[in-house]
């Protein structure tokens, strides 16, 4: 599912780049305690684009309310230049 998100990203040249990590969750979901075996994406995008990855994701992901974080990191100039160029 994230894959197909990943590639509609990609297609509309919103990232430059995606990762798929598995992981295990535990959360709180109305009122009980859930346990799942779920994925995070990161993206590797420009801060221009954060909006329009927002109403992408909402648009097309399973989950009632995804996390949708934003995380400002410096890259190197090179992958910069790579990531503005895609």
């Amino acid at each position: 599912m994230l894959s197909e998100v990943s590639k509609n990203l990609l297609n509309k040249k919103l990232i430059a780049c995606a990762n798929i990590f598995p992981i295990e969750s535990f959360y709180n979901w109305k009122g009980k305690l859930t346990q799942d075996k779920e994925v995070v994406l990161i993206l590797k995008a420009l801060d221009k684009n954060y909006k329009k990855i927002q109403e992408e994701v909402k648009k097309l992901h399973s989950y009632d309310i995804p996390f949708i974080g934003k995380i400002n990191v410096k890259v190197n100039k090179e992958y910069e230049t790579w990531a503005k160029n895609k």
